[in-house]
């Protein structure tokens, strides 16, 4: 397999984030709320959101919360962790400044999953 021929040839159409949750409802109203996102799919058992050029899919029947790697830069790091607050769910970290002069917060939603806010704004290089 090579660079150009990513797993094996097969065509790949496209990569998302899954989180599962345990209230659909509860979940895709925080989501919808936090990220004014478009509801592509909306369903008991599945659910996606647009935003940008990523999906987020959302899947029924819960499983314990976790930590996803799942990572939304924002221009402004503060009022998204009020947001998220506003929206039902939690800021687990506050926001910190990393020595690159970006900054960082880790979040979770409603349902428990963790996710990370993160600022560029002070970034002088990468």
């Amino acid at each position: 397999m090579s660079a150009g021929d990513p797993l094996g040839g097969s065509g790949v159409t496209r990569t998302y984030f899954m989180l599962q949750v345990q209230d659909m409802a509860r979940a895709l109203a925080f989501y919808r709320s936090v990220l004014g996102e478009v509801i592509r799919v909306e369903g008991p058992q599945w659910s996606e959101l647009k935003f940008g050029e990523s999906t987020v899919a959302l899947h029924a029947g819960g499983g314990a919360p976790r930590e996803t790697g799942f990572v939304v830069e924002v221009a402004d790091l503060d009022a998204a962790c009020a947001a998220v607050v506003a929206a039902g769910g939690r800021v687990a970290a506050d926001p910190m400044l990393l020595p690159d002069g970006a900054r960082i917060a880790d979040v979770h939603d409603t349902e428990g999953n963790g996710f990370s806010l993160s600022s560029t704004s002070g970034v002088t290089a990468f």
